[in-house]
């Protein structure tokens, strides 16, 4: 007897689980198993349900009967055991293991085997303008790294044999004495040059033609690197398990680390920006206004209000015209303006008599008439860098304080001692 036809079910969840099409190839299959395997294994901080999601979405993408059946009848048909397989599946763990020829990463106890060793993850610096870093932007990189040699599955040799090293006795590692002195030894490990670390050899006749032995071969990538608004100084854009590839290793990750440009007007400080602004002692007295171009090209207009007074060194502030805030970039942060005053060289007799009649009067002489200016010292004033007076003051302590070490009574000790 034949059963019934099961009811079509739903068909592409395993598809958007691996993030791909439902015309993807084995190769597709693997590479995008591979990348999000690395991404989400428990080990490694991911999340343990998506890494079996991830392990049985593939199981059964691979399999083409399996592929098939899913293709026509869904995730159900599976379920009920048609094609031969259960719900179950294999342990996820295995699956990477068997994936990546070798132990999962990170082990996962005891029965697993020994730990897999992880490969260095390769940091970059990408320089961005302050303006990129307000508005967002895309840059595409080239970059070489290691992949595993196709030819030999990262093998190294024709056959897939490997020989034990003797330089090392299969331990990768040599160690080497050196002497320092009498009944002084020192101990240095380091890799062993003869199997590069590796702890095996391949003979020249066996070697894969297409890596010379290697196990690994040279590939150009282009990475397109999404720098996103608001994003800061510093701040990492992590590419997972893009690293050089090397055999029974984890690959590493590529990663982005975010240099701002100084940028020639703007500061920033979080999602705030300063700017610096220079008045003319007539514009600080009666009123101002100028146009500030801004990181995204617009015009502002900055101007006083009427009757308003700026002193020197002070700040204003203006409301969402800083910098987007990282993944809200709709807030922004303030724009502040530090305010510098200049004020003339000097006045002309007549200027100084305008102003007299302009601003408030200043003390009179009468109150000065009343001291007995006789009885007073008369002082001169000189222009003056403060920088550099702390910076001679700063220097003249030091120097004391070093001439206050040669004169300390262990000085005079150590020499005595050394000429008994």
């Amino acid at each position: 007897m034949f059963g019934r036809a099961p009811k079509k079910s739903d068909n592409t969840r395993y598809y958007e689980i691996l993030g791909v099409s439902q015309s993807a190839s084995s190769d597709d299959l693997k590479k995008a198993y591979k990348k999000a395997a690395i991404k989400n294994h428990p080990d490694k901080g991911g999340d343990p349900e998506k890494f079996k999601e991830l392990a049985h979405a593939y199981e059964v993408l691979s399999d083409p009967e399996k592929r098939e059946i899913y293709d026509q009848y869904g995730e159900d048909a599976l379920k009920e055991g048609m094609g031969g397989g259960g719900g179950g599946g294999h342990d996820p763990f295995d699956i990477f293991s068997s994936f990546f020829g070798g132990s999962p990463f990170g082990g996962g106890g005891s029965s697993r085997g020994r730990r897999q060793r992880r490969g260095e993850d390769v940091v970059h610096a990408l320089k961005v303008s302050l303006e990129d870093l307000c508005l967002g932007t895309s840059k595409k990189l080239s970059l070489s790294r290691n992949v595993l040699c196709s030819k030999c599955n990262g093998k190294g040799s024709k056959s897939g044999a490997s020989l034990k090293c003797s330089g090392c006795q299969g331990t990768g590692m040599k160690v080497s004495i050196r002497h320092l002195g009498p009944s002084m030894i020192q101990q240095m490990q380091h890799a062993c040059n003869e199997c590069k670390g590796t702890g095996e050899t391949i003979s020249d006749r066996d070697r894969c033609t297409q890596c010379k032995g290697e196990k690994v071969v040279q590939e150009k990538k282009v990475l397109e690197v999404h720098v996103e608004k608001g994003m800061q100084n510093g701040q990492k854009i992590t590419f997972p398990g893009e690293a050089d590839e090397a055999p029974e290793t984890v690959t590493g990750d590529i990663v982005f680390v975010i240099q701002q440009k100084e940028h020639p007007k703007f500061k920033r400080k979080g999602e705030d920006l300063f700017v610096e602004h220079t008045l003319s002692l007539t514009e600080a007295l009666c009123g101002f206004q100028f146009v500030l171009t801004h990181l995204d090209g617009r015009q502002l207009l900055i101007k006083s209000n009427p009757g308003e007074v700026v002193k020197p060194d002070s700040f204003k502030a203006i409301n969402d015209e800083g910098m987007p805030i990282y993944q809200r970039s709709f807030m922004k942060g303030k724009l502040y303006i530090h305010f510098n005053v200049e004020f003339p060289e000097s006045l002309n007799p007549e200027q100084v008599k305008a102003l007299e009649a302009a601003l408030p009067g200043k003390p009179s002489a009468s109150q000065l008439m009343d001291m007995l200016v006789d009885e007073c010292e008369e002082t001169t004033l000189h222009d003056v860098n403060m920088e550099e007076e702390m910076r001679r003051k700063q220097q003249q302590a030091q120097q004391e304080a070093y001439d206050e070490d040669d004169d300390m009574p262990g000085g005079a000790q150590r020499v005595q001692c050394a000429q008994q």
